[in-house]
């Protein structure tokens, strides 16, 4: 059996440099159906093209404990966002990632990466969790530490419900954008080839949504009030599909949870504004 290491554990990567411009952060506002005016136009980021500046640096710490050979078999679990600030054009970008925690069990492994991303002068911008799941591995230990806690009870009535369309072309729109080229996103043999569907929706695209739903329900469409968002990924969304994402009032912010028809694909969000 391909073997775990916790060698790695807390041990920063090499920094990656990354320069946004407006025309990239309006790309991405387009590529997940943004209906904000400012992240369309490039004025200001939407919260999760935070992904962006990071993406490349969460293989290397993510396999610098789990084994190469098991990327067929790799999800990505959860993802959490903690925001000092949004990213604006002409922001000079550094992000490093670190592995943090691994943690096996008969049905998966779960991977733990925590990273961060700083300004020119060293400020920081935000810090990401991301729980990787390998699915039917057991690495057969656990070790360093979970990713902060993001469940919460949903409790009565929503106080808010937007529902939206992924478009037939999403995936092929997206993976540009972000700079995510993950095969399972845009070759549905492929994605047949390793137990999915078909051409699954990007993760980080259906968490987009489900941001700006929240950002236009609760906070008049300003990413500067976000300080949380945080999101579990329950099942594959496919593309042509509606997503419906119900938020309901929890101390501190709003838990939410996304559905397919009656499929549950989104839990245990949790955004929380400033």
């Amino acid at each position: 059996m391909p073997e775990f290491t916790t060698a790695a554990l807390g041990e920063w990567g090499q920094e990656l440099a990354f320069s946004a411009t407006a025309e990239r952060i309006a790309a991405y506002a387009e590529a997940t159906n943004d209906p904000v005016a400012a992240h369309r136009s490039g004025a200001v980021a939407p919260p999760v093209f935070a992904i962006a500046p990071v993406f490349a640096a969460l293989g290397p710490a993510t396999f610098a404990v789990a084994p190469l050979e098991l990327v067929p078999v790799l999800v990505h679990g959860e993802h959490d966002f903690h925001f000092r600030r949004p990213i604006r054009p002409g922001d000079e970008l550094v992000s490093r990632a670190r592995p943090v925690g691994v943690f096996g069990k008969p049905r998966g492994t779960t991977v733990v990466v925590h990273t961060e991303t700083r300004d020119a002068a060293g400020e920081l911008v935000n810090e990401q969790w991301m729980t990787s799941y390998f699915r039917g591995v057991d690495a057969r230990l656990t070790a360093g530490e979970p990713a902060p806690d993001h469940a919460a009870e949903l409790t009565g009535e929503p106080a808010a419900t937007v529902t939206a369309h992924v478009d037939d072309d999403q995936t092929f729109r997206y993976g540009p954008a972000a700079g995510d080229p993950m095969p399972i996103h845009l070759d549905a043999d492929l994605a047949r080839s390793v137990g999915l569907p078909g051409i699954i929706a990007h993760g980080m695209c259906t968490a987009a949504f489900a941001s700006w739903a929240h950002l236009t329900s609760f906070a008049g469409s300003d990413v500067e009030r976000l300080a949380r968002f945080a999101v579990r990924f329950a099942k594959p969304v496919l593309p042509g599909q509606d997503l419906t994402t119900a938020f309901h009032e929890v101390d501190g912010g709003h838990a939410f949870a996304a559905v397919v028809d009656d499929a549950v694909v989104l839990k245990d969000g949790l955004a929380v504004l400033r």
